[in-house]
């Protein structure tokens, strides 16, 4: 399988020599761990077989949240820790999507105009959700910020997970929304428009800002995903973690370019193109971003500041639920399966690759630029 760091070994150097000058620090940073990720340079451990006695060597990850390589257990351990946050109440996937005008702006100024759109997303849907027509309460959001399309080109928007309901004012009642309505797309879209503009007025008053970015209608989409949770969850997981290109879709390499694949939205095909090797690591490190940004963030019942009204809201949920069956779901009986499996977890068999019979012990460890020999 072809990998990112296939691709870097092969077209940074190039890279970096035409463009090092004005390459950004989290840029370079990207530049430098992917390419060395699982080699040499950064070390690793020595095994043995048990049986046929060959040796293998295993090196370490990068730990770059740019890097496709890594990461693949964060997803999981993410998802568990959401899963204890949950509510037990139907919920919403809302995305909001900046207009092409104002792209430029912030992908000049990333950490503010980040900042900016995922607060003026997050605080609309609250304001609006407060409002006694549609919900009347505090509701929760998680918010995932996503910047790239699958041929890699640069769309800034936010996925946000949204309780089906919230918190009244005195925070004594739980008041869920309607069935398959939060609230009124056209006017959450206005909203976000509006505080944007207040907070990059705010934060930047020296940007210059076209004015097409605020006078036409901007994106917002908004979904009911009913009470499965899990499923918005999950999808929102795959942003958390994931880089603006996997390994797998990574098709094609050779001294001219780059062969990805991709799949059309609207017929759902798998497509291919073909990049330059340049114009692929333009593509990609646009959507690297700026050291220490959090790309997922909780406002209104998620807030750290709210755990106690969330603990309560999660009590009077439970209350208003009929009673559980005495016997156990297949759901559960999975989670309890996976407790007790953690609980009594024990270090994984790795098996020789070269026999397919013996067991590998670790015998040694290789330390960064000296991977073969002491």
């Amino acid at each position: 399988m072809i990998t990112l760091g296939d691709v870097f070994r092969r077209f940074a150097d190039d890279y970096v020599a035409r463009y090092g000058a004005s390459l950004l620090p989290s840029h370079a940073r990207a530049i430098t761990d992917i390419v060395t990720c699982r080699t040499s340079a950064r070390g690793g451990h020595r095994w043995r077989c048990t049986t046929c006695g060959a040796e293998v060597h295993s090196y370490h990850s990068c730990k770059n949240r740019s890097c496709p390589t890594c990461h693949r257990d964060d997803t999981e351990r993410w998802l568990e820790a959401r899963r204890a946050e949950l509510m037990p109440c139907p919920y919403f996937h809302v995305t909001v999507t900046v207009p092409a005008e104002l792209r430029d702006v912030l992908r000049s100024n990333q950490r503010d105009g980040y900042a900016a759109l995922m607060q003026a997303a997050a605080e609309a849907i609250i304001e609006l959700a407060r409002d006694k027509r549609y919900v009347g309460g505090t509701v929760g959001v998680l918010g995932v910020l996503h910047t790239w399309t699958q041929q890699l080109v640069y769309h800034p928007h936010v996925h946000c997970l949204v309780t089906g309901g919230g918190v009244s004012a005195d925070g004594k009642s739980w008041c869920p929304a309607r069935r398959d309505y939060l609230v009124p797309e056209k006017a959450l879209a206005r909203l976000v428009r509006g505080k944007m503009i207040a907070s990059l007025r705010k934060r930047r008053p020296d940007l210059v800002i076209p004015e097409a970015a605020w006078q036409k209608p901007w994106v917002v989409h908004c979904t009911a995903w009913g009470n499965e949770a899990e499923a918005v969850l999950e999808y929102l997981a795959r942003y958390v973690y994931r880089v603006a290109i996997t390994n797998s879709r990574l098709v094609g390499l050779d001294d001219g370019g780059v062969t990805i694949r991709h799949r059309d939205r609207a017929t759902r095909e798998w497509h291919t193109t073909r990049l330059s090797g340049h114009e692929f690591m333009r593509r990609f490190l646009q959507h690297v971003l700026p050291k220490g940004f959090h790309k997922v963030r909780y406002w209104g019942l998620w807030h750290p500041s709210q755990r106690k009204a969330a603990a309560r809201a999660r009590l009077l949920l439970q209350l208003d639920r009929p009673a559980v069956p005495s016997n156990t779901s297949k759901a559960d009986a999975r989670e309890t399966a996976s407790a007790s499996s953690a609980s009594g977890a024990v270090e994984p068999v790795r098996t020789c690759p070269s026999c397919k019979e013996g067991r590998l012990v670790e015998v040694g460890r290789l330390y960064p630029q000296q991977a073969s020999g002491p």
